[in-house]
């Protein structure tokens, strides 16, 4: 069974329900994979059907379970992940892409668009990066679902929509980029984790203000938040910045 790509539109009269979104997990390491497939199933919406650790087994399971996502791996044993995406764009397979991947080289990330992969999350990151990017995959399949034609504004949405995600530069209404750069700035000149009360005292804002941009950022996937337990038992929040999601 071939599988309806994003870019793909039905009529509307064809739309009856918006349907779970079934994701293949490809990761050479059964670990990773497992860990990777829990954070899909806690995004509404999503569940993962297979997975798979090298890239002939992800075509065995592309052949039994109708898939719409693929989250892939590039660092495979039998070849890496853009060899696949090419196999599987060859057999006719049209399940979409979001590459997974350590692999951080610039010529490989130039290979994957032009491929069509349609977002490239570096390892390692946060369950908040990954769901940032499985939401707006997610609003933008529903968008598609819907049929029809569209204006202009609408084509720039829709094309955008993937890229903007957990970008630091796409603020929500009422954020200031002044401030969020100040709390990223503290964040990465940090030797360790930080206290929220401590990133506001360096930042120059108050706790509250520096709490809202943290939360603003865990869900980007920029900062990863860890608990520390105090003698009260009240445990404090730590945050730190992620290389890997930002310059």
């Amino acid at each position: 069974m071939k599988e309806t790509p994003i870019h793909a539109t039905r009529d509307m009269h064809e739309i009856h329900e918006i349907h779970e979104i079934h994701v293949l997990v490809v990761d050479d390491d059964v670990r990773v994979a497992r860990i990777n497939a829990a954070y899909v199933a806690k995004v509404p919406g999503f569940r993962v059907v297979a997975r798979a650790h090298s890239a002939a087994e992800a075509l065995a399971r592309l052949d039994t379970h109708p898939v719409d996502l693929v989250l892939l791996d590039h660092y495979l044993p039998d070849e890496n992940g853009l060899d696949l995406v090419r196999r599987l764009r060859q057999l006719g397979h049209r399940t979409d892409v979001i590459m997974v991947t350590a692999a951080r080289d610039l010529a490989t990330v130039q290979n994957a668009m032009r491929l069509g992969a349609l977002q490239y999350l570096v390892k390692p990151f946060t369950f908040a990066g990954l769901r940032t990017r499985l939401e707006a995959y997610g609003s933008l399949r529903r968008t598609l679902e819907t049929g029809g034609e569209a204006e202009q504004a609408e084509v720039d949405r829709i094309f955008g929509a993937l890229a903007a995600a957990g970008s630091p530069n796409e603020l929500p209404k009422g954020h200031s980029a002044t401030t969020a750069e100040l709390v990223r700035q503290v964040l990465r000149s940090a030797e360790g984790p930080l206290s929220t009360q401590l990133i506001a005292d360096r930042a120059g804002i108050s706790r509250q203000t520096a709490q809202r941009y943290l939360k603003l950022l865990e869900r980007t996937g920029r900062v990863t938040l860890a608990l520390r337990y105090g003698e009260t038992g009240r445990p404090e929040h730590r945050y730190s910045w992620l290389p890997s999601e930002g310059a």
